[in-house]
This record gives C-alpha cells, sequence and structure tokens, in this order.
C-alpha cells in the first residue's frame, strides 16, 4: 500500500501530459482494478491516495473465503486454507496472504484431494466407518 501510495504521489507531481505519467499511470491503476482495490469507475490517481490498509485486507483469501460463505469465521477460512482444503482454480493455495484478483474470485472453491471437495474422507470418518463394519 505505501510503495502504490508513493508511485501515485510522485506521478501527480508530474504534468498530465509526461510520458511517465502517463505509461506508469495506466499501469498502477490496472493493478488496483485487477486485485479489487479500486472499482472500475474510479480511474484516476488520486483515488490511489485514497486506499486504506481495510481495502487492500478485504481482497485477502482469508476474508474472500469467509465471506463467499465456504467458512464460518476468519479464524475457519485461515484453518481450511493451512489445511490444503482451499483452490484457486486448480492450485491448492496454502497462504492466508494470498491477494485475489478479481478474475479469479469465482474460481475459489475446495480442492479436489479434500474432503469437503468429494475427496477421500477424513482419518476420523474412515476410522469410524472401520469400527462399524
Amino acid at each position: 500500500l505505501s510503495k502504490m501510495r508513493r508511485v501515485a504521489r510522485t506521478l501527480l507531481t508530474l504534468p498530465l501530459t509526461h510520458q511517465r505519467r502517463q505509461i506508469e499511470g495506466a499501469a498502477l491503476l490496472r493493478r488496483c482494478h485487477d486485485y479489487g482495490f479500486l472499482p472500475e469507475e474510479k480511474d484516476k490517481l488520486d483515488y490511489v491516495l485514497s486506499l486504506t490498509v481495510p481495502d487492500i485486507l478485504e481482497r485477502r483469501l482469508q476474508t474472500v473465503v469467509f465471506k463467499v460463505g465456504m467458512a464460518k469465521s476468519v479464524h475457519h477460512a485461515r484453518t481450511l486454507i493451512l489445511q490444503r482444503h482451499i483452490a484457486v482454480g486448480k492450485q491448492i493455495v496454502t497462504t492466508p496472504s494470498f491477494i485475489v484478483r478479481n478474475s479469479s474470485e469465482g474460481h475459489i472453491a475446495f480442492a479436489e484431494q479434500s474432503p469437503f471437495g468429494g475427496g477421500r474422507p477424513g482419518r476420523v470418518k474412515r476410522v469410524r466407518a472401520n469400527k462399524a463394519k
């Protein structure tokens, strides 16, 4: 966040027609839109300066898994991620601080190998099934 804001501040000091401001400014805004920090209609460098820490924290995988409803709490979401139950696309992600892009937000699901995703049952369920035999 501090790096993005610093870049935006330096770019705002340059004139509007300066080539560096146009190229780097467009790249910075595109990155903010791709990650979901800014909505598409906010397309000026001034909006980058208004970004806050909660805006960034809302895009973490841990928070997104909770908001989607796959976990009962953010703590539960963190546990699911660390225990390899969550995948973004086909890739299992084990880092709760993973920043989710807007394009991949719809691809968050339980991993295929996970008991929650239709994989092999967990240890306790297997033990109970063996005792029932």
